[in-house]
């Protein structure tokens, strides 16, 4: 078994039982560690650009904060080891961590790689020796003409909905919100049962999703990061959370299986639907003009109550009744609501003294109505005649 097998089971699934069978596995850790930078040193490297990418491959492999082998360990191993093995475990992964930081730091590690000598010709000199010898003639061959024009690159910019994103976040970041990020692969208890939608309530049909396995999935809003962010910071918070959520839904002009979505959450004492209404007036009027109308009516999610929609006067017709907003003079454009009082629970807050409330919005819905489209296919198709628009 390789040692990127071994950490990625936990000590539970390698019948690791006893504080002696702990030292054994962390021991192998370390010892396939240290054959694979001595394994790398005897191979050496060609030049100082790759001797570089060397000692920082080995660096990212084991110390990468994601997927990185330490970080497997601490995961797989120390998180989820038995109550009894917990100080045993926790002393030897400190001691590895020691042991790979040193071992892996890129300055160290590059100055211990030897730069490996160029084959000699069939004079017996090196190749480098042979063009420092080379005929004067045949040098100027290969002397590169600088009079030619060089190669430009396009310069790049900003996706439409990373820019509505950003000036969206700003707005709430200007109110003392701070961005807070979760998985997007989530558990079916943080994407449903903490959030109020238990397995036998019918609205979880709306929010049908990509399954990985009967306990992960995709997930299908930013709302479990409420649930983290609560457990994490307790209350008062203020937060935004921003990501890309999925759901099954069948690809049109307005529906896509991929979209970005930002919700925020406001948890203090004394919170009302005042609160609420006065944060996403102003939020309004900032983002699409000093002349934006807002509305409010009542609503049903299972995260919030009372809950709502937020509809502005259209922008198209200035509120007289068009085909966009379908003669209404309103277009809805995000749900809020109270937080409810399960919720609260949930994230470890008691509802008794605290209240909040929250909301959510997909971003391309935003940037749709903010750049006139009319397809939010257009978002994913990396269409380059698109995008230079922006």
């Amino acid at each position: 078994m390789t040692v990127e097998e071994t950490v990625r089971q936990t000590l539970a699934e390698l019948q690791v039982t006893g504080e002696e069978a702990v030292r054994s596995a962390f021991a192998e850790v370390r010892s396939a560690m240290e054959q694979e930078r001595q394994r790398i040193i005897r191979e050496g490297a060609r030049d100082e650009t790759e001797r570089q990418m060397i000692a920082k491959t080995m660096r990212d492999r084991w110390l990468a904060r994601k997927q990185g082998l330490l970080a497997c360990v601490d995961e797989n191993w120390l998180e989820k080891a038995p109550p009894e093995l917990k100080p045993v475990v926790g002393r030897q992964f400190n001691e590895l961590r020691r042991k790979v930081i040193a071992s892996c730091e890129v300055s160290g590690l590059m100055s211990e790689i030897p730069l490996m000598e160029e084959p000699a010709g069939a004079a017996g000199t090196t190749a480098s020796a042979a063009r420092r010898t080379a005929a004067p003639g045949a040098a100027r061959v290969q002397v590169t003409d600088l009079t030619l024009p060089g190669y430009r690159r396009p310069l790049g910019s900003l996706h439409p909905v990373t820019q509505v994103q950003r000036e969206i976040e700003a707005i709430f970041l200007g109110l003392g919100f701070t961005i807070e990020t979760g998985p997007e692969i989530e558990s079916v208890y943080y994407n449903f049962d903490a959030l109020n939608i238990p397995e036998s309530h019918p609205s979880r049909d709306d929010w049908d999703t990509l399954y990985i396995d009967s306990q992960t999935l995709l997930r299908t809003h930013t709302s479990p990061v409420q649930i983290r962010a609560m457990r994490k910071h307790g209350a008062p918070l203020y937060i935004i959370i921003p990501g890309r959520c999925y759901r099954r839904d069948n690809p049109d002009s307005t529906h896509s299986p991929i979209f970005h979505q930002i919700e925020g959450l406001a948890v203090d004492t004394h919170i009302t639907f005042a609160d609420l209404k006065g944060t996403l007036d102003f939020f309004a009027r900032k983002f699409f003009g000093e002349k934006t109308r807002t509305s409010f009516h009542p609503s049903f999610f299972p995260f919030t109550e009372p809950s709502g929609e937020v509809a502005i006067g259209c922008r198209f017709c200035e509120g007289k009744g068009c085909r966009i907003c379908k003669q209404s003079g309103w277009i809805e454009v995000m749900g809020c609501g109270i937080v409810h009082p399960d919720v609260l629970r949930h994230g470890g807050i008691d509802p008794l003294r605290y209240t909040g409330w929250a909301f959510g919005l997909g971003v391309e819905r935003y940037a749709m109505m903010k750049y006139d489209i009319n397809d939010i296919q257009l978002f994913l198709q990396s269409d380059m005649r698109f995008l230079e628009q922006f």
